[in-house]
């Protein structure tokens, strides 16, 4: 196995991308598998920045192979990097309730803003920086049921698991026994459950039992370190503990509970 700071291989086909930059203090992750024809890239990370690399890690690793894209869900830290693909003429499969607005994208720009402590450099608009070259991009081709991916002696299955958004999916190497989870799973931060309600949270954890059925060795979740071995079963149950919580008091541990607890000012990005 190889590693370094960025790129690192997990398997004899299946690498990440982890730490790409989004909003302090949430990094969020990137990979692939590499068959022998076609390499399959997992999130395209939060800017046209975070493309580049993930597209040139996934290059290098075989050069001669033919790339397309998947996104695990519909938030903008999993897709904003679609665009530098696209532009490339690689094909970005997503959920068919993946669909963002030109709206939706200038408000994230406005919501990064917004979050600079620094007056002067709110005033300037420096959030524009870290979307530079990034234009909103849609998948163009749809997935609305379980799906599998021959790379050429590698089977991917893409399977849905929503709960976090009805458009999250999790991406299934099986012959290596890694999972790319999306934000079904996290590691070391707490679950996003602010952009859904108490029945989001139920179907959350059916989710969950699937991942767990599968019996992964290697999980690289939306955001965090990657988790092998027993790791794998203790961010499944601290989801799920927190997902359980929340489901008996009404409201998510991280929301804005002076407005509407179900539905804070901020549904976040993760």
């Amino acid at each position: 196995m190889r590693s370094d700071n960025s790129g690192m291989r997990l398997s004899n086909r299946c690498y990440a991308v982890t730490g790409l930059g989004y909003s302090a203090p949430w990094c969020v992750n990137a990979g692939f598998a590499v068959g022998d024809n076609l390499t399959l890239v997992v999130d395209t990370g939060g800017n046209a920045l975070a493309a580049q690399t993930v597209h040139g890690y996934a290059s290098a690793a075989r050069p001669g192979n033919h790339l397309q894209v998947v996104n695990t869900e519909k938030h903008f830290d999993h897709i904003g990097g679609n665009g530098f693909f696209r532009e490339r003429g690689i094909d970005v499969w997503g959920h068919v309730g993946t669909v963002r607005t030109e709206e939706d994208f200038q408000a994230e720009i406005a919501e990064f803003n917004d979050s600079i402590p620094n007056q002067a450099r709110r005033e300037r608009g420096e959030a524009r920086a870290f979307f530079h070259g990034t234009h909103l991009v849609n998948p163009n081709r749809q997935i609305d049921s379980d799906t599998r991916f021959d790379l050429g002696g590698c089977t991917v299955e893409i399977l849905l698991t929503p709960g976090h958004t009805a458009t999250n999916l999790s991406v299934w190497v099986p012959d290596d026994e890694v999972l790319f989870t999306g934000d079904c799973l996290i590691n070391e931060y707490l679950p996003n459950l602010d952009a859904g309600t108490p029945v989001d949270w139920q179907i959350w954890l059916e989710s969950l039992k699937r991942i767990e059925s599968l019996k992964p060795t290697i999980v690289v979740a939306g955001h965090g370190p990657v988790a092998r071995g027993n790791e794998v079963q203790v961010i499944v149950d601290t989801v799920r503990r927190v997902l359980q919580e929340s489901i008996a008091r009404g409201y998510s541990p991280t929301a804005n509970r002076a407005s509407d607890p179900l539905s804070p000012p901020n549904s976040g990005a993760a």
